[in-house]
């Protein structure tokens, strides 16, 4: 199946930590006495760090260390949570990717594996409002294979400023909206966190312009293009009902900025309703993906998505 993350432009990222109680300081000497590289420059939490390269081996196990604690709420899996971190390997003092200078923190929901299970297993536990200071083992990191400007085999180091948490419901709920137009297709409206039934007319031409319509509708915030959004989404093809992505299936609700989403139907469709609630969303080729064939999905198709919307960052 083709992931929704595949619509995204991501960061390289990909961290992660273990879990650790022991309490550092908001500065570092320049030699670490426990076996973290240095923190040589922008020790406080929210300043982009300068790390030291690490001495000696590394370690061969997850190691976690809280340069300062917040008083925030502890995270746990199934948590989105938004965070600014630095990364770099443990034999280089340059950083191979840092959300500081990007300026854009970065969104994930915890433990459902959309960052490398170093973070998965490391951040759980840690408060908001902490800086957290993680090395990585390579068989908690990228590997044999490596990533990018990362060796294989290599072993990561990262800072990271947990920024915000938020509990994600399990299903979208609210007001139960008519599906009287028998040109759409029909939308289950079942609250227990399961996929909703998503049923296609058979026929009926798919419309040429974009449908938005709410199926459950909440009384939450609206969705700016500015937001994070945390979803539980179906997603199908309008000319034979088959589903090409789905979040139900994958067990994982999905964290991804509205401004790095590349499909324009689901960004636009997704802007002006309200967290909490499920949307029926019908992208014309147009404002999806166009005469390009992906994987699955066979040029010029009418996309069908039942979405819901579960929390925003």
């Amino acid at each position: 199946m083709r992931r929704l993350a595949g619509l995204l432009v991501v960061p390289l990222l990909l961290l992660t930590a273990a879990c650790g109680d022991e309490k550092g300081s908001d500065s570092v000497s320049a030699t670490s006495k426990d076996g973290f590289p240095a923190i040589t420059a922008g020790a406080k939490f929210g300043e982009k760090p300068t790390l030291a390269k690490g001495t000696g081996n590394p370690p061969k196990e997850l190691k976690t260390r809280v340069v300062s604690q917040g008083d925030g709420a502890a995270i746990k899996n199934g948590d989105a949570i938004q965070v600014n971190y630095l990364g770099q390997s443990w034999d280089s003092d340059k950083p191979f990717d840092n959300s500081f200078d990007r300026k854009q923190p970065f969104d994930l929901t915890l433990g459902a594996g959309m960052v490398i299970q170093g973070w998965d297993k490391g951040l759980v536990g840690q408060k908001v409002g902490s800086r957290v200071q993680l090395v990585i083992p390579p068989d908690l990191g990228y590997g044999d294979q490596g990533q990018g400007d990362i060796k294989p085999k290599a072993t990561l180091v990262f800072v990271v400023d947990v920024l915000k948490a938020t509990q994600i419901p399990a299903s979208a709920k609210g007001t139960e909206v008519a599906q009287d137009n028998i040109d759409l297709p029909k939308v289950g409206t079942n609250t227990d966190g399961k996929a909703p039934e998503v049923t296609i007319p058979t026929k009926s031409d798919p419309p040429a312009k974009l449908v938005s319509n709410y199926i459950l509708e909440s009384k939450g915030d609206v969705v700016k293009d500015t937001d994070s959004v945390v979803v539980n989404y179906v997603a199908l093809l309008w000319k034979d009902g088959k589903t090409f992505d789905s979040t139900y299936k994958a067990g994982k609700t999905q964290t991804f900025p509205l401004a790095q989403v590349t499909l324009k139907g689901l960004k636009n469709g997704l802007v002006g309703k309200k967290i909490g609630s499920r949307v029926l969303l019908v992208v014309p080729p147009d404002q999806g993906f166009g005469d390009k064939a992906q994987q699955t999905i066979p040029a010029k198709s009418t996309l069908v998505f039942a979405v819901d919307l579960l929390a925003k960052m």
